[in-house]
């Protein structure tokens, strides 16, 4: 189901975990667990979630080199720390390294909850941000999304498949801007664990055909390697 909400709870305190993974769950999340820094990564590189819950404290690699990496892959999900360390200065490092909230342990079930929840609310806000109306325009082309219906570079009309309009509105909401391929996957599909990168390319592919003069040279649709995907329009 594609409006559920998505959390990787990454602490090694097996106890701690089990109880926090059962309170986000009755609060009606899916909890994803990872008990370590080097599963957390591969976590999420491998799917999408709308938060993660991320211990500083952990086996291997810990918490706050966890955060780097993921920040280092332009990944934007908020990131929860919780952490034993309760200093100011613990806090602003955890903040700067791109954290976006910082508890500290022990803390309040309630208190966590409320913070799990503003930080959804607020990236389900900024990803709702820039919707565009019905149709567009770019170039000779023209997509009525409402329809799946588009008229391509040399005039023809076209039926658009649902996937193909609800990528193509991703892409041009997101304009200029590259869209990580597992937030491409979770919107369009709903998928939680990903099919390999060449579904994207297929479609790719095909906006190319109706939408480029030269599709291999596009102008309008463009891969960025290992990244994900960007519509571009210089004005």
């Amino acid at each position: 189901m594609a409006d559920t909400i998505s959390i990787l709870l990454v602490e090694d305190e097996e106890n701690l975990h089990e109880a926090l993974k059962l309170n986000l769950e009755l609060e009606g999340y899916e909890v994803s667990s990872a008990y370590d820094g080097l599963s957390a990564v591969k976590a999420v590189q491998q799917e999408y979630f709308d938060l993660v819950i991320l211990d500083i404290m952990l086996p291997g690699m810990d918490g706050l080199t966890v955060l780097e990496s993921i920040r280092i892959q332009h990944n934007e999900v908020p990131i929860l720390i919780l952490s034993a360390k309760n200093s100011s200065a613990d806090r602003v490092t955890g903040l700067k390294k791109g954290a976006d909230d910082y508890l500290t342990k022990p803390f309040n079930l309630e208190e966590l909850m409320l913070r799990v929840h503003k930080l959804i609310q607020k990236n389900k806000k900024l990803k709702d941000k820039d919707t565009i109306g019905d149709t567009y325009q770019f170039g000779p082309n023209k997509i009525d999304f409402r329809a799946q219906e588009a008229t391509t570079q040399d005039g023809q009309k076209i039926q658009l498949s649902k996937k193909e309009a609800m990528l193509l509105k991703l892409l041009i909401e997101n304009k200029n801007e590259v869209v990580p391929r597992e937030k491409i996957l979770q919107t369009v599909w709903g998928y939680n664990v990903y099919p390999t990168t060449r579904t994207i390319d297929n479609f790719i592919l095909s906006f190319r055909k109706y939408f480029e003069e030269d599709s291999r040279n596009p102008k309008y649709f463009h891969s960025v390697r290992g990244v994900g995907y960007k519509y571009a329009e210089n004005e």
